[in-house]
């Protein structure tokens, strides 16, 4: 998985009835291995936060990457719709 800052992603995600926000995968680019695909596993919080004043819903997610499960963050945007991978 990617380290260090915030990280601009490619996600697909589903909403519901009510509006609630599932991711399910998401791509990125990874410096000299090319594009990753992630699969999320598992959300395990979902949380509502303003950062810089911007409104964003944060997610802890698990994926599994190679056998080896990781935990990270990541965070949708709501005013300028995109989604960020934290480390």
């Amino acid at each position: 998985m990617v380290k260090g800052l915030a990280k601009t992603i490619q996600m697909i995600a589903w909403f519901d009835e009510n509006g609630k926000i599932n991711p399910i995968k998401f791509k990125y680019e990874e410096e000299n291995e090319g594009t990753k695909v992630i699969c999320i596993n598992n959300v395990l919080n979902r949380s509502f936060e303003k950062l810089a004043g911007n409104l964003m819903w944060k997610f802890t997610c698990t994926s599994i990457v190679d056998d080896t499960e990781y935990i990270y963050n990541i965070k949708y945007d709501l005013i300028n719709c995109r989604w960020l991978l934290l480390s």
